[in-house]
Order: structure tokens, then sequence, then C-alpha cells
């Protein structure tokens, strides 16, 4: 079954707003009001929902094309507000600066950083790091 069934833009246009917002970074309503320049018609709430859909699923197909991230890793934690709710943002990048993984958690204590240190490494099966970096934090 198609993800795009039933959608009244063409994949075409779908696709390309959720890679240069993704990309770029535009917000929804330049993206809507640069879509318009172009002839299509598009609310900014449409591209948010087509967000939401399309941008885990194009990244979890397009991450095995990307090669291999590097052997070295460092991983950190920060406080971060989301949703108007404060929460931990565990994050894992190699040494070029790529992004591995990240999590979201309610606490930050010791099983948290063991399902984020798992969930990362589940990610990267076929190229496990070879050192770790992290804060020294006893979590």
């Amino acid at each position: 079954m198609s993800l795009f069934k039933r959608r009244r833009f063409p994949v075409e246009i779908i696709l390309l707003c959720v890679r240069w917002y993704c990309k770029y970074g535009i917000s929804y309503r330049d993206l809507a009001e640069m879509m318009e320049e172009r002839g299509v018609n598009v609310d900014p709430s449409t591209i948010f929902r087509w967000v939401q859909r399309y941008a885990p699923e194009i990244e979890k197909r397009v991450r095995p094309y990307q090669g291999p991230r590097s052997c070295s890793w460092r991983v950190d934690e920060t406080y971060v507000r989301v949703g108007g709710v404060w929460k931990y943002l565990f994050r894992a990048v190699d040494k070029h600066g790529r992004l591995i993984d990240f999590m979201l958690s309610d606490r930050r204590n010791t099983r948290a950083a063991y399902r984020f240190l798992r969930k990362a490494l589940r990610m990267m099966d076929d190229y496990p790091p070879s050192s770790i970096t992290t804060d020294r934090l006893a979590s």
C-alpha cells in the first residue's frame, strides 16, 4: 500500500515540501508562500502534517544510503522545553558532527541513559563505535 494513497496533492509536491523543510529549516509559512509562488496553494498546517507523517519514513529509508558513521561517538544530555514541558534530550553525534540518534526522556537517570545507548547501538548495528565520549556524569 502506498504511503501517499488518497492525497490531494501530487507525491512530488509533498516530498519537495518535506525535503525543503528538513534540509533548509524553512518555516511552514515561508514554505507555503514559496509553493504559492509556484502555483500550488497549500496551507502551512498541511505542510506541518506532511512533515510529521513522512519525515520519519524518509529518514528511515535514506539512512542506509548515507554511509557509515564514524567510529567515535560523543554522547551528551541537556534539558529542553518541548511543548511547554521540560524534558531531557539525550543525543549522540559522531566525530564529524553527524547525528547518530536522539531520545527525549522525563528523567535523567541510569535507566534512561542505558535505554538511549541501547537504542543508538541498535540503530548502528553494522558500525558499532570503537569509543564513546561522555561528560562523565554518573548516570
